[in-house]
Order: structure tokens, then sequence, then C-alpha cells
């Protein structure tokens, strides 16, 4: 994504997931910042719910981690198992933005749209792709979108990512 292109929004998303024939639900909801604020307001969405972390190397390489909720990642070891060069740190706001289209609060595998030269690296913890639904943040952080995990994975591929998974919680 360059500095002149806009960021895809939810409605230019779920267009894109139907247009794949990948059937999903949203939920909208008062705006989420944090788990915390997630497992209070959201209601009982089925599934599991992610968190995302979204993180850079001293390469400048960026990755985005996406793992259930209640999940604890070491952030000093994790370099190891996602291929990083060295110690890893969160990505700045403005990264976040050109790279994935979202703010703080709303970060999401659903950016991956935003994405076009594949520049974010996206690992998805093999302990959260156990739960047969997925709910994410549909690019704004005011609606949750839930969506099978095989049908996950084929977005990922949509967008010319690579789905790694891998055990990256304790």
């Amino acid at each position: 994504m360059t500095a002149s292109t806009t960021p895809k929004i939810r409605a230019e998303l779920l267009a894109f997931l139907a247009e794949l024939g990948i059937p999903v639900t949203t939920h909208d909801h008062p705006p989420l910042y944090t788990v915390t604020d997630s497992q209070a307001l959201r209601g009982t969405i089925p599934g599991g719910h992610t968190k995302n972390l979204f993180l850079k190397d001293k390469k400048d390489s960026f990755f985005l981690v996406t793992v259930d909720e209640e999940a604890t990642v070491d952030l000093r070891q994790i370099h190891h198992l996602i291929g990083a060069s060295g110690r890893v740190s969160f990505g700045k706001p403005e990264a976040l933005m050109e790279l994935l289209g979202v703010v703080p609060g709303a970060v999401t595998v659903f950016g991956l749209i935003n994405d076009a030269s594949a520049r974010v690296k996206l690992v998805l913890d093999a302990t959260l792709m156990e739960n047969a639904v997925i709910n994410a943040h549909p690019l704004t952080n005011e609606a949750t979108t839930s969506i099978a995990n095989a049908d996950l994975l084929r977005f990922v591929e949509a967008t010319g990512h690579d789905a790694v998974i891998l055990k990256v919680s304790g």
C-alpha cells in the first residue's frame, strides 16, 4: 500500500469475502480496544476470539501474530519461533496504518487485505486454529466477524500471504 492508497474498509472486506464465496457473520458492538473490553461488551459470540500482535524486527521485517485472546506470548523469545532477525518490538502506528490499514485497537488478520505487497508475515497460533470458528475485527473495532478456520486460511491465501501456523502461545 502506498501513501496515496486508501485502505480498504469493512464494506470492501465483506465484499471481498463474498466474492471468494466465504460466508461470515458480523456483529456490531461498541468500540473495543482491549481483550478485557471485548470480553465485557461483545456478548456471546461463539468461537475463538483473537488477540493480534503487530511486530517488527531490527531489519524492519513485519509480523502479524494472531493468537487466542487468552494466550500468553513470550515477546523475548518469539523471534526464535517466527523467524525474525533478533528480538522484536511492536510496530509503530504509522507502519500499522501503512501496511494493514488499521489503527491500534483494531489490529486484525483481516488487515492483510491492505498489504498488497505482502510485507507482513502472518503467524497464526496453532491453539487458536483448533477453533472451528475464528472471530476478528473487520478492519474496525466496532464489530466482530466470525469466519470458519478453513475459510480464514482461504482469505489469507487470496490476499497473497502464506498462513504460517505455529505454536507461539504459552
